[in-house]
Order: C-alpha cells, then sequence, then structure tokens
C-alpha cells in the first residue's frame, strides 16, 4: 500500500479496454454464479470487489446460507488453482503449509524435502476457520501479508493471484477459538450472509429439489485478476476522501481525541491503519465497477460496514446494552461529517 501509486489515464485506450473487461467480467461472474446461488446480490458485489482488490475475505454465517458454496462456486468460475482446507481442533500447521520429509535420492543417500500444503494455490477456501486452535490459524499469517511462507529457513512464494476466503459459524462456541486480532485484520472484508427473503428461498427449494445442471463458464483468468488489481491501484483518490477514510479510522479509536462519547463507552479497541487503506483501495475498485475513475465519498461510506467491523472490538457497556458493531459503525458514519459535498 505504501509505493507510489501510478495515475489512471482515463484517455488512455488500453486502460479503458480493460476497466471495460473488468466491468463485463464482474457481470458475467455474477450471472454464473446467480445459477447456484440465489439471492446475496450485495454479499456478491462484495466479495468480487476484495477479489479484484488483491484482498483477503472472511464470510460469516448461520449454518444453511451457502456460505461455503458461494466460495467454492466463485472458484470454480475463476480459471484459477483452488484448495479447501476443513479446518479441525487437532488440525496442525504443517496440514496447511506442509512440511519436510525424508527422501530417498538418486545417490542412494536421503536429503529432506519440502512437500507444498494445499496453502500453495490461488484460492484457499478456510473452511469454519474458528474451529482450530490459533497455532495452526497463525500459519495463514504470513501467506495472507506477505504472500510467502517459511518453512525451516527457507521461503517459498505463493501462487499469484493469492486469496484466503475463510468462514465462520457465528452462533457455536463449543469447539471453536476465536480468531487472533492480528489475524481478523489481515482480512479485507468481513462480509456477514444474512437470512434470504421468502421469495428468495422458495427459489432456493424448488431449485435444490429437482434435476439442474449448472454448466458453469470461466470469463476470467489468474492473469485477468492480477491485470484488475494493477488498474485499481492507478485510480486517483483526492487528498479530501483519503482523508475522510483516516478520520473514520481515527474516530473509531477511544483512545483518540476525535473519537465520539459512544465509541469511548462502547469501543475497547479501534481499527489500524489497515482499515484505512482497504477502504481506499477497495473504494478505487469499486469506483471502477460503477463506472468512475475517482474514489468518492460514497465509496467510503459503502464500505466502511465490512471493513471495519472486524476490526472495532466492543466492551462489556456494548454488550451489556446490546449494541452491535454495526450498530456502532452506523453511528460512527453519522458522526464524522464528510470534509466536502462536492466529491
Amino acid at each position: 500500500m505504501a509505493e507510489q501509486e501510478e495515475v489512471l489515464d482515463s484517455e488512455g485506450q488500453d486502460d479503458i479496454a480493460l476497466v471495460k473487461r473488468m466491468q463485463d467480467g464482474r457481470d458475467q461472474i455474477v450471472g454464473e454464479i446467480k445459477k447456484v446461488i440465489i439471492g446475496q446480490e450485495d454479499i456478491i458485489d462484495e466479495l468480487l470487489i476484495a477479489l479484484f482488490g488483491g484482498g483477503h475475505v472472511l464470510v460469516t454465517g448461520v449454518p444453511g446460507l451457502a456460505k461455503t458454496l458461494l466460495i467454492k462456486t466463485v472458484a470454480d468460475i475463476l480459471q484459477v488453482d483452488f484448495s479447501r482446507i476443513q479446518f479441525t481442533p487437532d488440525l496442525m500447521p504443517a496440514d496447511v503449509v506442509g512440511s519436510e520429509v525424508v527422501e530417498e535420492s538418486a545417490e542412494g543417500g536421503r536429503q529432506l524435502k519440502f512437500v507444498k500444503g494445499p496453502i500453495f494455490t490461488n484460492i484457499l477456501l478456510a473452511d469454519e476457520i474458528n474451529r482450530t486452535p490459533p497455532k495452526t490459524q497463525s500459519s495463514l499469517l504470513e501467506a495472507m501479508e506477505e504472500r510467502q511462507v517459511t518453512a525451516a529457513g527457507v521461503t517459498y512464494p505463493m501462487s499469484k493471484p493469492f486469496f484466503v476466503l475463510a468462514t465462520q459459524n457465528p452462533i457455536e462456541l463449543e469447539g471453536t477459538y476465536p480468531l487472533p486480532e492480528a489475524q481478523l485484520d489481515r482480512f479485507m472484508f468481513k462480509i456477514e450472509l444474512g437470512y434470504l427473503s421468502e421469495d428468495d428461498e422458495v427459489k432456493v427449494v424448488s431449485q435444490t429439489t429437482q434435476t439442474h445442471d449448472s454448466g458453469l463458464a470461466h470469463p476470467l483468468s489468474g492473469e485477468d485478476i492480477l491485470e484488475f488489481q494493477r488498474i485499481a491501484r492507478q485510480v486517483p483518490a483526492a487528498e479530501a476522501v483519503i482523508k475522510y477514510a483516516v478520520r473514520l479510522v481515527h474516530a473509531s479509536r477511544p483512545q483518540s481525541e476525535t473519537a465520539p462519547d459512544f465509541i469511548k463507552d462502547w469501543v475497547s479497541w479501534g481499527a489500524g491503519i489497515r482499515a484505512s487503506q482497504n477502504l481506499i483501495l477497495a473504494g478505487k475498485v469499486r469506483a471502477l465497477l460503477l463506472g468512475r475513475y475517482n474514489v468518492s465519498y460514497g465509496d467510503v461510506r459503502a464500505l466502511a460496514p465490512s471493513v471495519l467491523r472486524h476490526r472495532v472490538l466492543l466492551n462489556f457497556h456494548a454488550e451489556a446494552e446490546r449494541v452491535t458493531t454495526d450498530d456502532v459503525i452506523k453511528r460512527l458514519l453519522e458522526a464524522v461529517p464528510e470534509p466536502s459535498s462536492e466529491i
């Protein structure tokens, strides 16, 4: 995030063609997903924004809302490698990143060989990530942040693109291990799936209780995703918009002088700098998908819940008053004014 960004030339034909391909690719992917997933349009849009921005996603929802199916469908549509790890209490770090094994050499001797684990892929589905102990959860940290894995002193680069799409069940506490804050902070978005409307649920029941062949197409490749990530970083963001994103994040910290009283009353720990970075980067992708070449305040506001909800930690006062993180973020957006209405 710290490197200097090139400025997107909205007059360049190559850039315009790439943006058009991004928009068309999004529409094609959404069309394919809808062959399998009913409803959840906003969730699908945010998932694709994260993918096109190079961010990881944590998907939370009660059982039966197709969290795993949604992620697997996205992986099936894209022409990339896919691995799934079912996180369990007995899963070890070596089961994720790989391990060294003793191998017979051609000369008859023995040597150590590193056998890569399922993390070496393009899209990793970390299913029920909160069911494994912190020691195993932490095996993802280096890969998620630095796109590399270090084993026995040797660093192995990850494939490009690389995404971790994780799921967790928020209602079952027995046999679960809360994700450490450092792990949560590495997810660009935390997306919450809710129940479907009655009409959509009728469609799901009808579709899943009869013979159905989805026949998914593959409109985009991994190379396309990398190009989308590159072009998104070239979208300009006005200093006023960046300041607005930073002020939102600063105001979420109870230690900050700019924090509203309700933040000091209800929040024990606010969002860090990755939240500001992700608000702007995801805002750039959203702007392109909506046909704009600049980030707006509206982009920041629309993405704030998914960027902040796993980074704002509530205290026992909020729990006692049954205040949710989304309640706090909604009030935060109302409390922090936009610097200007012109953008």
